[in-house]
């Protein structure tokens, strides 16, 4: 056969020009349309697997801490300072420093911290990837962290982007007079973007850089018109528009209007667990700094870092204008500093926003500011153009400070009193840093401040006294056991103390027996516990009075109880004789009613819980379009579990009635309090058919196709497990004959999990939790 045979054969068979057939390629793996596309409700229990061990560089047994302590922190900071003055052709420093550039870029990192869910939050270093990244309010900031990249690659694996960005913020701090409150490493960094997070409703569009208008929207996320009774906030959102970190510095709308700025101000701010004296302390001390950029419009402004093209190197916001930088530089539209010496720490901004009055007037680039009437107000010097001296410059926000009567009244005393105003705006950025690292255990390095139990840290005082042994274990399950409490309620007890738990924060679970204080122990969702507790109360005192002075704190017993009850119900569904020993790991405290802030927990009380088939009465009402089953997702990605994870620790709960209202909604055995695989069997019998009680389809009846006959009840936190592919592919893999006996291990590996996710105290807590395989 010749060539041009083979040739017109190969054609032939394969219909095109290409290898695989076809005439050209039409798209490629992970490329649109995909699944979200074609089903955009559907549950994505997919994302419980974002950012695992298999994305992460390091792998699983990289021990940063170790990696850490190898650094000398004064020798880093040396570095970092140096940096700091050291001004680069390519981004030149604004004033010749650094500094007020670089705290922008921490604080925006920290910023997108919120008390609701804990998301957020500079602990990952988020601000590196999409979304957050390229939101507009994040102009810039690349160039920030390109200018650190000489450090961060000196220091390797040892130092995180997440602590860097943050040690350096404080750096900057230190370096123009502000005496910082003290730093703690150990941030741990993201590896890929965060698709889960729910930024706000609206559906933005990230092509409309040439209309900030369109992209700094919030029409969808408020309740009412700014300065209504009813004017409220989507929760769990902290910021006022979307793709900004705080406030629109316009005013809401870009309106001028101070007195609504003060409005959006306190909204934001107390969502990110700020008060009005913290807030005041980090607007003014964070404006004593740097200047704003406002030279060109948006609209010449190129697209940002996720939509710039490839041969931009991951660098956004290109500016055509003369050099792009320095005095053409464009960020957030308003040009300005707020004070004459921009890089030195003082109390000219307080002093100079009460001095003068202010007229609204427009920057170069036509964002909306404001400038002293008085023609001889104090200038500002040129951040790049020497002997150039420029007018003061203040925002709408900064004008909310002075006519919003409680925080002009924060501002006063602030005036009055520079040390005051010193040490509350260390505090308040200690605070903003760390906020979402969790308790004092985590932080890393010889500036962590440990001399003040912060409350916002949700303090635990020191253990007192010896660790429970062995034998003390033992006498304890036993005793637990023949107070007659069930099965059933000992393991809601102890799942309910653990269940506050929330890994984006690493705020709440079990440690510190707070289900015993207030707020928790009134909350409408663990009314079962009251009296568990005080029958474990009892417990714990007649061990403290045979044990010769030895004592076991009610967190602990808490957990304990759980423990004996899970090994009772895991040995009654074992073959005879079998055994089921549950890990325990002793040491937990109690905290007190003073070192727990009310107002912080009732941020943790949950609308819906789907572990415990909790969902409020007013579900609907708090969170109208939102199905319990995604409330349930949210829960479980907070727990770091995976979905066999997920999976597995609801069947168990399930079988051994943990119910909050001990009904046996959800239940699917007749042998409660047993740990079977009976969940599994029923869920996915092919005898049942599954009905909706009413219109609401939030209950359902699974009857026997062939009579009729009701024979279970259950949630949509119920037949999600059914229903959802993946689930029901899990839920498959243990209603097999061969899967009791994998199911009673695997539910015991995740209940030790979720009764450890706190316990930062023990020394090789882990950073990842899987079920073995």
């Amino acid at each position: 056969m010749s060539t041009d045979d083979q040739t017109n054969t190969c054609s032939f068979h394969m219909a095109g020009d290409l290898p695989a057939g076809g005439d050209h390629l039409g798209g490629t793996f992970g490329q649109a349309p995909s699944l979200d596309s074609w089903y955009p409700q559907r549950l994505k229990v997919e994302l419980l697997h974002r950012n695992g061990v298999g994305a992460d560089p390091l792998g699983a047994d990289f021990d940063y801490a170790a990696a850490f302590a190898t650094i000398d922190l004064e020798a880093l900071k040396a570095d970092i300072k140096a940096l700091l003055t050291t001004s680069v052709d390519w981004w030149p420093a604004d004033y010749g420093n650094y500094g007020p550039q670089m705290i922008r870029m921490a604080w925006h990192a920290a910023g997108t911290y919120r008390i609701a869910d804990g998301r957020g939050g500079a602990g990952t270093a988020m601000q590196r990837f999409a979304p957050i990244g390229s939101w507009w309010d994040n102009g810039n900031t690349d160039k920030s962290r390109r200018l650190l990249q000489p450090i961060k690659h000196k220091y390797g694996n040892a130092l995180s982007w997440a602590d860097l960005m943050v040690l350096t913020g404080n750096c900057s701090l230190e370096l123009m007079g502000l005496p910082t409150y003290g730093f703690g490493g150990g941030r741990l960094d993201a590896w890929e973007p965060d698709d889960g997070t729910w930024w706000g409703p609206e559906v933005w569009n990230p092509h409309a850089v040439e209309s900030p208008d369109e992209m700094v929207s919030r029409d969808e996320r408020w309740h009412g018109q700014n300065g209504d009774a009813d004017y409220d906030l989507q929760s769990p959102l902290a910021a006022s528009h979307q793709a900004l970190i705080y406030v629109n510095p316009e005013g809401p709308y870009a309106n001028g209007d101070p007195m609504g700025s003060a409005r959006d101000i306190r909204i934001t701010f107390t969502r990110m667990a700020m008060n009005d004296e913290e807030t005041v302390a980090l607007i003014a001390g964070g404006h004593a700094f740097g200047k704003s950029h406002g030279q060109v419009p948006a609209s010449d402004i190129g697209p940002s870092p996720e939509l710039a093209p490839i041969e931009s190197m991951g660098l956004g916001w290109h500016n055509p204008v003369g050099s792009g930088n320095a005095e053409n530089t464009s960020t957030n539209g308003i040009e300005g500093s707020w004070t004459p010496n921009p890089t030195q720490w003082d109390n000219t901004y307080l002093e100079n926003l009460f001095a003068y009055d202010y007229e609204q007037t427009k920057s170069p680039a036509g964002a909306l500011q404001w400038t002293p009437t008085d023609p001889n107000a104090p200038k500002t010097p040129d951040a790049h153009v020497p002997g150039q001296m420029n007018p003061l410059m203040m925002m709408t926000s900064d004008i909310a400070l002075k006519v919003d009567p409680e925080y002009r009244a924060v501002c006063e005393r602030f005036l009055a009193d520079f040390d005051l105003f010193t040490l509350a705006f260390s505090k308040a950025w200690y605070k903003l840093t760390h906020r979402d690292m969790g308790p004092k255990h985590r932080y890393l390095g010889p500036e962590v401040t440990i001399a003040d139990d912060l409350l916002w840290q949700d303090p635990l005082p020191e253990s007192a006294g010896a660790t429970l042994d062995e034998a003390d274990v033992a006498s304890l399950k036993k005793a637990v056991l023949e107070t007659g409490l069930s099965v059933s309620d000992l393991v809601f007890t102890a799942f309910s103390a653990a269940s506050t738990y929330r890994d984006s924060d690493k705020r709440g679970g079990a440690n510190g027996g707070r289900l015993a204080l207030s707020p928790q122990k009134d909350w409408a969702v663990n009314r079962r516990t009251v009296p568990v507790i005080d029958a474990l109360r009892n417990v714990q005192a007649t061990f403290a009075a045979s044990s010769g002075g030895r004592q076991v704190s009610l967190a602990d017993l808490i957990v304990l109880a759980g423990t004996a009850a899970v090994e009772q119900a895991a040995q009654a569904a074992q073959a005879a004789g079998s055994d089921a020993d549950v890990p325990f790991t002793p040491g937990r405290v109690d905290t007190t009613q003073e070192l727990t802030d009310i107002e912080m927990f009732e941020w943790l009380r949950p609308v819906a819980d789907g572990f415990r088939n909790f969902v409020s009465e007013r579900f609907d009402q708090f969170a109208p379009g939102v199905a319990p089953e995604a409330a349930f997702l949210d829960k479980a990605n907070l727990f770091t579990l995976t979905a066999p994870e997920w999976t597995v620790l609801t069947a168990g709960l399930r079988v051994l009635g943990a119910n909050w209202d001990g009904s046996d909604v959800g239940v699917l055995t007749d042998r409660v309090g047993v740990l079977t695989t009976d969940f599994f069997v029923n869920l996915t019998d092919t005898d049942l058919v599954w009905t909706k009680d009413d219109e609401t389809a939030s209950t359902f009846t699974g009857r026997i196709q062939a009579t009729g006959e009701a024979r279970w009840h259950a949630s949509r936190n119920d037949l999600v497990f059914g229903s959802n592919a993946q689930l029901r592919s899990i839920a498959d893999a243990y209603a097999g004959s061969d899967g009791q006996e994998r199911f009673v291990r695997d539910f015991i590996q995740v209940w030790s999990k979720v009764m450890m996710l706190d316990r930062y105290d023990v020394k090789g807590h882990k950073r990842y939790g899987a079920m073995a395989a």
